[in-house]
């Protein structure tokens, strides 16, 4: 008899703790990994476009500032008209366009030796200070890393040697392989393509207002990374969330639920 109390009263233990020990493993939060299962970039996210600045001050002394705002402006004006129009040239010959328009309007004299001197300056953009962190992170993660470009294949693959950033990348994706440029929803829809995943698994990541508006209409969830702190545009539509660095793009990846 006592042995079989025994027994029991060693059964009950056994049960006792395995239940206590499920308890435990169920108050326990499940390990949390990216919300997505792809991020795509807009390039300027990564590379800085001031970095032309002091490339045309070398040109057009005091110049700098005007000058390249001016042409960045008529650089995407020109690929919008042309996505309208019909009428594509890649995003290197708009740059060229944009170039020599702009120092038309500031009534410069752009040589030839100058001309290609400042078209080489979107060759060798230099990226922002946490780029390199923040690629690195985001592949140590399990994540697919490409970008949704207007730039053309030339002018993302010389960046990304140039800055030594090819490793971080799965693909880079031109909007040249359609022969259109953002916020046409065709360019969106190449991160689909390429990555044959859905769009709820991509995430799009805009430096751009526009950019964000137009990936956000789409369909993508959307991250702003305003680098210049700008007023959100008054299109009606608004991203999932914004910062003004890629810090707040990591918290918003990294730090919220399983991947789905």
């Amino acid at each position: 008899m006592r042995s079989l109390r025994t027994c029991i009263a060693a059964l009950a233990f056994v049960v006792a703790v395995t239940s206590a020990a499920a308890k435990v493993q169920a108050t326990r939060p499940e390990t949390v990994g990216p919300r997505f299962k792809a991020i795509a970039f807009d390039s300027f996210v990564l590379f800085n476009p001031d970095s032309v600045v002091p490339e045309v001050d070398r040109v057009f002394p005091g110049k700098g500032r005007d000058f390249t705002n001016l042409w960045r402006t008529r650089q995407f004006e020109y690929a919008w008209l042309r996505s309208i129009t019909d009428r594509y040239v890649d995003f290197f010959a708009i740059t060229d366009d944009a170039l020599v328009y702009t120092a038309e309007a500031m009534k410069l004299e752009l040589t030839p030796d100058n001309r290609r001197f400042l078209l080489n300056a979107y060759l060798h953009l230099t990226p922002w200070p946490d780029t390199v962190d923040a690629l690195g992170r985001l592949k140590q993660s399990g994540l697919r890393v490409i970008t949704i470009s207007n730039f053309n294949p030339m002018m993302l693959r010389s960046n990304a040697e140039n800055a030594g950033l090819t490793g971080f990348f799965d693909l880079l994706v031109s909007t040249d392989l359609i022969h259109t440029y953002k916020p046409d929803p065709r360019a969106y829809r190449l991160g689909m393509d390429q990555l044959h995943l859905a769009k709820q698994d991509i995430l799009f990541v805009a430096f751009g207002g526009w950019d964000a508006a137009g990936a956000k209409s789409f369909g993508y969830p959307t991250f702003w990374v305003n680098r210049f702190n700008l007023p959100f545009e008054k299109l009606s539509i608004r991203p999932d969330q914004t910062s003004t660095n890629l810090d707040g793009l990591l918290n918003f990846v990294l730090s919220s639920s399983p991947a789905h």
